[in-house]
């Protein structure tokens, strides 16, 4: 036990620097991700309660084809394939950055599920609100915006962060893509100390406080919600 203790003191005082910034890093692409993912999903939310069946279909061919494909597969198209095409058609040799390809293939992939959330909650309005909205002359589209979409949003805020605790896990998987996030600290990092027990215990305590953090936000947010409508 004591030679555990020695060695968490030594990672902690070596490398604590460089987990802060993983950490920080983590916290950026899922910030950004959940950003792009937010509007991404209400527009192909929307499509999906459309009444244009053409909608419709745009809408569920998005959802279950970005929802088909792997994270990582995704990734590395985006990171490797989207790149590599551009540079071999001879348009400019085109490189993209790690942080712009983790959250490009981060929002696509949680936008999907943020655009099935979108479609739960606009449906779990109840129908007469728009009906009313638009029997006082307010067409759809406002109708939609300041009627329906308020309430549905509220409904949402805890799904929503349930959404960013699963974007927050998934960005382990873009250590693949060499993105510098918590996980691919904890690979170098266990790589030089060859104590492997300890660091990713590290990094398990860390994943583990912000989601635990998340989660009771989550919560709080939802039990403020249900006293809202008792009211």
């Amino acid at each position: 036990m004591p030679a555990v203790l020695e060695s968490l003191f030594n990672i902690l005082n070596s490398y604590s620097g460089m987990l802060l910034s993983a950490l920080g890093e983590t916290l950026l692409l899922t910030l950004l991700s959940l950003i792009f993912a937010f509007v991404i999903g209400l527009f192909f939310g929307l499509l999906n309660v459309s009444k244009s069946k053409i909608l419709n279909i745009i809408g569920t061919i998005y959802v279950d084809g970005i929802r088909g494909v792997p994270l990582m597969v995704l990734a590395f198209f985006i990171y490797f394939g989207i790149p590599g095409a551009i540079s071999a058609s001879g348009i400019s040799d085109f490189k993209m950055s790690a942080l712009v390809a983790g959250t490009i293939a981060l929002s696509l992939n949680a936008g999907a599920y943020m655009a099935e959330i979108f479609r739960a909650g606009i449906q779990s309005v109840d129908k007469g609100q728009m009906e009313a909205a638009r029997s006082l002359g307010l067409p759809y589209s406002i109708s939609m915006k300041k009627v329906v979409l308020p309430q549905a949003i509220r409904t949402m805020i805890p799904s929503i962060i349930n959404q960013f605790i699963i974007s927050l896990k998934d960005t382990s998987i873009l250590m693949v893509i060499g993105f510098p996030e918590i996980t691919l600290a904890g690979k170098i990092i266990a790589g030089n100390t060859f104590d492997p027990l300890v660091t990713w215990g590290i990094v398990a305590v860390m994943y583990m406080i912000i989601i635990i953090s998340l989660s009771r936000l989550a919560k709080v947010v939802e039990r403020r919600i249900n006293v809202g409508d008792a009211r």
